[in-house]
């Protein structure tokens, strides 16, 4: 059952500011006993709200596993997790997908465009599907700072992979969810519109006033966002606030430098 974050000894104060997502002692293990694998180990994380904030870490550092939880898209082994005031684990699967449907945008790596639907179609069809109307003056909004005004009636083969990206993106925030995540989504672009997704999400969150979660691995990426946190052996140990390319580079040096030591 959703449980509101304030009933919680967790230290927010009733009325408080409090972050679009968090979770408390998140653990998730995938098989059991001796052979059991830890991918997300007791981890307490706060997401602001109104900003962009990147996830990253080395392959198998658990950075997906912890946007897929923090959205309800997988389930936790232990610990808890909240959008806004909702607690979510527990929430059925029914009330997951209306949680997440009604409150979270998603992009991820493959655009999961329709082929026989325009881009204007692409971009409201979760809501056709929810049965709600978009609001009209944020969807034009939306479509305008994404640059995507003469491309609404180009199905997707009729456009470039950057353009489609955009779509999804825009797909993403029609809805003006409280939370967007985005998992890997400039991986199957090249490097032009890899930057123009990048610059659209930078403009999401300080134009039209969104929260960005975005897992990468790409340190040019995360240099859009206002936060940096890495992971590693499925635990949160750093964070850079105002990153830039070289300082995420430089970071994620150690790592590589700290697994080859471990390996040898």
């Amino acid at each position: 059952m959703s449980t509101p974050a304030a009933t919680k000894t967790d230290g927010y104060a009733e009325g408080g500011a409090r972050p679009a997502a968090r979770a408390r002692e998140l653990t998730k293990a995938y098989g059991s006993g001796e052979t059991a694998v830890i991918a997300l180990d007791a981890v307490d994380v706060e997401i602001e709200r109104g900003r962009f904030t990147a996830v990253m870490g080395p392959s198998g550092s658990g950075k997906s596993t912890l946007m897929h939880c923090l959205a309800g898209l997988d389930t936790v082994s232990s610990g808890q997790v909240w959008l806004g005031d909702t607690e979510i684990t527990g929430l059925d699967d029914r009330r997951l997908t209306q949680l997440r449907r009604d409150r979270i945008g998603f992009m991820f790596q493959s655009f999961n465009l329709l082929p026989t639907l325009n881009a204007a179609e692409n971009i409201t069809l979760p809501m056709d599907i929810a049965g709600q109307k978009p609001d009209p003056e944020w969807l034009e909004r939306v479509i305008d700072t994404l640059g995507l005004r003469d491309r609404l009636k180009h199905r997707p083969a009729q456009l470039s992979g950057g353009q489609q990206q955009r779509v999804a993106c825009a797909r993403a925030l029609a809805s003006r969810p409280e939370l967007i995540f985005a998992d890997e989504p400039t991986g199957n672009l090249d490097s032009r519109a890899g930057l123009e997704v990048l610059t659209f999400l930078r403009e999401a969150v300080d134009e039209l006033g969104q929260t960005v979660v975005m897992v990468t691995h790409d340190p040019s990426a995360a240099a859009h966002s206002d936060l940096v946190l890495f992971l590693d052996d499925g635990r949160i140990v750093d964070r850079m606030e105002q990153p830039t390319a070289d300082a995420v580079l430089g970071r994620m040096q150690i790592f590589t430098r700290a697994y080859t030591a471990h390996e040898n």
